[in-house]
């Protein structure tokens, strides 16, 4: 069953600003240990420009974000930038890695997350969709709920959706 639905977007032009003027301290906030590692190493592929690394960062700092809003948590304990690694497997597909706390808050709840990440060269984006597994107790964002009630903490909007 869905647990949550994400999505981000990020304008890669923000994206390197803050490259500029934190340099590697900013990547090194955003992004985990293997991450990191690829997004120097696209950094240094001198021929693509430091917009191709910049994209990198963007769309894992979308993934992230997204990801936060699918668990409903926000980025708070146990979600924060650090404790998910978004990576590629060997086709090309992002995977969505939590780590430490975060890693038994996913695992104790039997959740699974599929991500989905785009970019293009001023913007990316990331949708993720978090799964909870059959037979695990429903614990997700509302799940005390009845079906089509309100969360408790929702607010009108003035805005109309259409």
């Amino acid at each position: 069953m869905i647990y949550g639905i994400g999505t981000d977007v990020v304008q890669v032009e923000r994206i390197v600003d803050l490259l500029t003027r934190y340099g590697d301290r900013f990547a090194r906030r955003v992004l985990g240990p293997d991450e990191l590692a690829e997004f120097q190493r696209r950094r240094s592929r001198g021929g693509h420009g430091p917009a191709y690394s910049a994209r990198y960062l963007a769309k894992r700092f979308a993934a992230k974000e997204a990801y936060s809003k699918a668990l409903g948590l926000g980025l708070r304990g146990p979600m924060t930038l650090l404790s998910l690694q978004v990576l590629n497997n060997r086709r090309g597909q992002p995977v969505a890695l939590p780590r430490k706390a975060l890693a038994d808050y996913v695992r104790e709840r039997g959740l699974v997350a599929h991500v989905s990440l785009s970019d293009e060269i001023d913007s990316a984006v990331a949708f993720v969709i978090i799964e909870q597994q059959a037979g695990a107790a429903p614990t997700g964002p509302g799940s005390d709920r009845g079906a089509g009630e309100p969360a408790p903490d929702a607010r009108p909007t003035d805005r109309r959706e259409s």
